[in-house]
């Protein structure tokens, strides 16, 4: 997400507190904190998808490919 977008949930949510936002505005709140939200979700994801456990017997499990989000790594030459 743009600087320019979280800037503008900032500036909504500020002009909602002071003297409330149109119908329009409302909508276009709603709209930047789903994305906002959706972005957050993507890259937490991506994060906990890189997360290797070492187990006790010292075999590796990669979360991502345990629980489904990842694609198989790439294999390097």
């Amino acid at each position: 997400m743009k600087k320019e977008e979280i800037d503008r949930i900032n500036e909504l949510y500020h002009k909602s507190q002071a003297k409330g936002l149109s119908e329009e505005e409302k909508k276009e709140q709603e709209l930047l904190r789903k994305r906002f939200l959706a972005d957050v979700r993507g890259s937490l994801t991506a994060q906990l998808n890189n997360i290797d456990i070492v187990n006790e017997d010292g075999t590796v499990t990669n979360l991502g490919e345990k629980y489904g989000g990842k694609k198989d790594k790439p294999q390097l030459s």
